[in-house]
C-alpha cells in the first residue's frame, strides 16, 4: 500500500472519527448515495456508516477530497414518486421553457446566457 493510501486507511475510526478508507479499497456492502439510487435503493434514515479520502489535485478545489458511504444492508427501497411531486417538477420545468419576452413555451430549457428563446435572442440581436 502507498503512503498516500496508507494515510487513509483507518477502518476503526480512530483517526477520522468515521471508518475510512482510501479509493476503491472500501467493504463492497458499503455505498455511496448515487450508488445506492442506482440499485433503486435509499439510506432508510441510517447515518453516514464511513468515508472514503482521496488527495485531488483538481483545479479550482486542491485538497483532501470525500465521499460518505451507506450499508446497504440497512437500505430501503425508493419511494414511488406522488402526484403533486409530479406536478411540481412540471411547473418547475414549464417555467424552465418559457420566454420571459414572448411568454411562449419554447419546448426546450432556455439558455442561461441568452435569458430569452433563441427566437427572441436572435431577433434582438438583428
Amino acid at each position: 500500500m502507498s503512503r498516500i493510501r496508507a494515510r487513509f486507511w483507518d477502518p476503526t475510526g480512530q483517526r477520522y472519527g468515521l471508518p475510512t478508507y482510501p479509493w476503491q479499497m472500501a467493504p463492497g456492502h458499503l455505498l455511496t448515495l448515487r450508488q445506492l439510487a442506482t440499485r433503486g435503493l435509499r439510506p432508510g434514515g441510517q447515518g453516514v456508516q464511513a468515508q472514503i479520502l482521496w488527495r485531488s489535485n483538481r483545479h479550482g478545489a486542491p485538497g483532501v477530497r470525500a465521499a460518505y458511504l451507506y450499508d446497504v444492508r440497512f437500505a430501503l427501497p425508493k419511494r414511488p414518486m406522488t402526484p403533486a411531486k409530479w406536478a411540481a417538477l412540471d411547473k418547475a420545468n414549464a417555467a424552465r421553457r418559457t420566454c420571459p419576452a414572448c411568454r411562449h413555451d419554447a419546448g426546450y430549457v432556455l439558455p442561461r446566457h441568452l435569458g430569452t428563446c433563441l427566437d427572441c435572442a436572435q431577433e434582438s440581436a438583428a
